[in-house]
């Protein structure tokens, strides 16, 4: 019997990340922790995402996260920054425990972007 570390979904997101990249122009978060790193950049229109990109420097479960993250949210609303949890991304994507605190380093990318989002607004 063979450990397959990573999920199928895993897998084709690491694989295929249509959201690599940057947004020109846009509001952006970048977070080095734990030895990753996370860019997030996005473009919105009032409170509504328009696109979002990343760059990320670190194991396929977190190049897979940021990927699925920026698919969920694309489209999606500045609240959805704001009440992003790891928790259903962690489930979905099968991230093992100990895998656990590279995960805590995008949602902090996460915050951080809605932050900016904010500190641009005023």
């Amino acid at each position: 019997m063979t450990f397959e570390p990573y999920s199928d979904e895993v897998r084709k997101l690491f694989s295929h990340p249509e959201h690599a990249g940057e947004v020109d122009g846009g509001v952006e978060s970048f977070v080095e922790d734990q030895g990753v790193r996370i860019r997030l950049t996005m473009a919105h229109i009032d409170d509504r995402i328009e696109e979002l990109r990343f760059q990320a420097w670190g194991c396929p479960h977190l190049l897979a996260a940021c990927e699925w993250f920026c698919a969920t949210c694309e489209t999606g609303t500045l609240a959805d920054l704001r009440h992003f949890e790891r928790s259903e991304l962690m489930q979905t994507l099968a991230v093992p425990v100990e895998k656990t605190g590279r995960i805590l380093v995008l949602e902090d990318a996460v915050r951080s972007l809605g932050a900016a989002v904010r500190d641009t607004s005023t």
